[in-house]
């Protein structure tokens, strides 16, 4: 068996060779090779890759994994239709988008000092990771707000409310759908000039999903014309030549690594190798890599609580397994490099992987720290 891999994807070296012949390659030529028919019966890919009938047409390419929550770039029709089973990986970096979200609250509430129990959070996509999200809110007392008109009408309304009503009444808009161009769910260009006009003049938007999910020229409107406080993106229209314009304009800017910790890649890459050895026999469906890297920041530390608010030290915690702030400052420095920033990205790992020793702190914020996932 033959399997092209990404050579991006991290954990994966020399786990699939003692069964298949494995090449790594970018992934721009991933699924077609430098322009030739693709020779590998198995792909595994990120969202840099496109797979569609241009670039497997002709291959002998019979399944795709990608090590991704999103799929938008896999032509799922045609792949169906000419006999390519493909899979991605649903919730694999949910527990680190909820960091990345966490990270953003933590820096926005400092700087235009609100409390978190006085903001609306509004979740747009409640799935997996906007699940955590959401939970991430109600820990830290804010009002949470949830639309998902796909679950809705599974599941009835009572639990959601109209995309109307979220922009209406939430402080925060935080966004965490999948890209789709056409169905009744359509979300391309979800939050438009009329959607965001729409938006409270004191609001601010959180984009972690799709770039094409915001209208970046309307939002950079938006700001200029402060009908909406403040935005924080992940992820952009046409990345990675992204709008300099815009990105000045943006309070919190990163280059597409929300879901890039450490943990989230693991879950990803070890669910496309589990996907792989199901559909080919091999004897890999419960893998999962060994042992994790070591980030830059200490996985044991100490926060005293003395003279802080619960929220001070919630964020403090939280800052510390993530500073944003160093992301945010590598984009604006070059923003040329935004792929190499991507590929090359620091070692992040999630709350669980750390611990703390407390000091001088009431059981109520213990208790919260343990609920985010933190060891005490």
């Amino acid at each position: 068996m033959k399997t092209v891999i990404d050579d991006k994807i991290p954990f994966i070296r020399g786990v699939l060779e003692p069964y298949a012949e494995v090449s790594y390659l970018p992934a721009s030529v991933c699924a077609h090779g430098n322009g030739t028919e693709v020779d590998a019966d198995a792909l595994i890919v990120r969202t840099r890759t496109k797979c569609n009938e241009a670039t497997l047409s002709g291959s002998s390419v019979k399944f795709i994994a990608t090590a991704t929550i999103g799929f938008d770039h896999i032509d799922t029709q045609w792949c169906e239709a000419n006999g390519i089973r493909w899979t991605n990986a649903p919730g694999c970096n949910s527990g680190s988008v909820r960091q990345y979200v966490a990270a953003v609250l933590a820096v926005l509430a400092a700087r235009y000092g609100f409390a978190f129990g006085d903001m609306t959070l509004g979740v747009v996509g409640v799935g997996n990771v906007g699940a955590k999200v959401a939970q991430l809110g109600r820990e830290l007392g804010m009002n949470v707000l949830l639309n998902d008109p796909p679950r809705a009408r599974m599941e009835g309304t009572d639990a959601f409310v109209s995309l109307e009503e979220i922009v209406r009444r939430s402080d925060i808009v935080t966004l965490h759908v999948p890209l789709d161009c056409s169905s009744e769910d359509r979300t391309f260009r979800l939050f438009d000039a009329e959607m965001l006009s729409r938006m409270k003049s004191s609001a601010m938007l959180i984009n972690s999903s799709r770039g094409e999910v915001v209208d970046n020229s309307a939002l950079k409107t938006a700001l200029q014309r402060k009908t909406i406080k403040a935005a924080t993106l992940d992820v952009w229209e046409n990345e990675p030549e992204i709008d300099c314009e815009l990105l000045s304009l943006i309070d919190i800017a990163t280059p597409h690594i929300a879901g890039y910790s450490a943990d989230g890649k693991a879950n990803g890459t070890a669910m496309s190798v589990q996907a792989l050895s199901r559909h080919f026999g091999l004897p890999l469906t419960d893998w999962y890599p060994a042992e994790m890297p070591t980030p830059a920041q200490p996985l044991h530390f100490s926060i005293n609580g003395s003279g802080k608010t619960q929220q001070q030290c919630i964020c403090e915690a939280i800052l510390h397994t993530y500073p944003i702030a160093d992301d945010d400052r590598r984009l604006r420095q070059s923003i040329e490099t935004f792929e190499k920033q991507r590929g090359d990205y620091p070692v992040r790992r999630e709350f669980e992987a750390f611990s703390i020793r407390t000091e001088n702190m009431p059981q109520h914020t213990v208790a919260l720290l343990k609920r985010l996932g933190f060891k005490i």
